[in-house]
């Protein structure tokens, strides 16, 4: 979806984010997650986080199917990532900028710097 005539995905589903928000917690599930505040969210993006390492075990070794679990883990894990930004009124686009800021130095000379 990088094509000029359609939202990036990221800015889309932010979007969509920051609607559900305020919404009605029992119609939402993002609002239920912001409703029962940062601890809840923490949670899930842990949990989704053990999720996406234990389906990437799987997968090393594992059949399409295992792969194809991977890629929901680590959508789930992206998305309660955002949820979690959204919270903290920060815009994934930092994380994008960050990334982009890091492309072209070597991992240990970028991990090096933050210390």
């Amino acid at each position: 979806m990088t094509d000029a005539n359609h939202v990036p995905v990221l800015d889309a589903l932010a979007e969509v984010l920051k609607q559900r928000r305020h919404a009605n917690p029992e119609d939402s599930y993002v609002a239920s997650l912001h409703h029962k505040g940062l601890n809840t969210i923490l949670e899930k993006v842990g949990e989704e986080a053990t999720e996406t390492l234990l389906a990437a075990k799987d997968a090393e070794h594992g059949s399409e199917q295992d792969r194809e679990a991977l890629i929901a883990e680590t959508a789930d894990l992206w998305f309660h990532s955002l949820v979690m930004l959204s919270h903290l009124d920060l815009d994934h686009q930092r994380v994008l900028d960050e990334l982009a800021r890091r492309f072209g130095i070597s991992g240990h000379d970028e991990k090096a710097s933050r210390s």
